[in-house]
């Protein structure tokens, strides 16, 4: 997934100096952008009062958008480096390209996992027959210094172990929750978990003390620890917890995210995670220049040009702003 914005901000990342140490509730309002011609997202990480949850640096929301009539999502080639991608869906499908020939449709409650290491591109597009309705999210999660530089790929995961408890059904994504592990590649301690409740659930989910977390609402009504979480919105929960109270005021899907508190400072800009002005400098122009990023074949459009560096310097800095 690709952060199409053309003047895109700077995110300063990462350092535990502000990490919550301490069970929270922290609500935090999505940013509305525009993803292609057809397709607006929901931004929730990076957001103006947090930039990471564990090693999960962006987070966006989509749908649920009616594409019957539109071509759906449409995003060109565009490179990453530093990160790994995870695609995630409710309804529909995306079509995923990348420079290391991958050709994958990726479904519902289907792991699509990209890791970008030193430098991948890659497109994502509504098939040309697809399914009425376009509802996932997209994120990104952080690559620390040693494997930053390691060789890309991408996995394809249908089936996922899931986690089952009365009115619960829990598929964990990335890492390990309650025992069941998930299958994709991991390169720091996280988890990533997509939770249906049914209407009246009242569950308690067992959490890792020394992760912080947060919870993203993807349809429907819950309350997280006595909080309600509408649909596009999520709440922080910091550190310290052993369980997290769930009840559901209806049916209802949300996202949980955790991981242990990301050490590094980063610069995250586009679609680049680097430490250094030189890191992102130095990707842009490989970029533009056609080398290191590979070619993403079979893609029918040109691919998308990355933006002009801001004229103020990228220096790491902290989790929050």
């Amino acid at each position: 997934m690709s952060n199409l914005d053309r003047a895109p901000v700077p995110s300063l990342c990462g350092g535990r100096g502000f990490v919550v140490a301490e069970p929270v509730r922290e609500l935090l309002s999505p940013r509305l952008v525009k993803l292609g011609e057809s397709t607006e997202v929901r931004r929730l990480l990076p957001n103006l009062g947090r930039r990471m949850i564990g090693a999960w640096a962006f987070v966006d929301h989509y749908g649920p958008d009616d594409i019957a009539d539109e071509p759906g999502m449409q995003v060109p080639p565009h490179p990453h480096m530093g990160l790994q991608t995870v695609s995630w869906l409710h309804e529909g499908e995306v079509l995923h390209r990348d420079s290391t020939g991958s050709l994958q449709t990726i479904r519902p409650k289907q792991l699509g996992l990209m890791t970008s290491g030193r430098a991948i591109s890659h497109s994502e597009e509504s098939p040309k027959s697809h399914a009425r309705f376009l509802h996932g999210a997209q994120l990104w999660v952080a690559l620390p210094d040693e494997h930053r530089h390691t060789e890309p790929g991408f996995e394809h995961h249908p089936d996922l172990p899931t986690v089952t408890a009365p009115g619960l059904t829990a598929t964990v994504i990335l890492g390990n929750l309650d025992g069941s592990a998930s299958p994709g590649t991991t390169f720091t301690p996280i988890v990533g978990a997509d939770l249906a409740l049914t209407r009246g659930a009242d569950v308690r989910l067992p959490l890792e003390p020394d992760f912080e977390y947060g919870v993203l609402a993807m349809s429907g009504e819950t309350h997280v620890d006595g909080v309600p979480v509408l649909p596009g919105s999520m709440l922080y929960l910091g550190c310290g917890r052993t369980e997290l109270p769930l009840r559901a005021e209806s049916d209802a899907g949300i996202m949980l995210l955790g991981g242990e508190p990301f050490a590094e400072e980063l610069i995250m800009w586009w679609n680049f995670v680097g430490r250094t002005q030189d890191d992102i400098k130095q990707a842009r122009q490989d970029w533009m220049s056609g080398s290191r990023f590979g070619e993403v074949k079979g893609y029918d459009g040109d691919p998308l040009p990355a933006p002009e560096l801001p004229t103020v310097p990228l220096k790491p800095r902290g989790r929050v702003r």
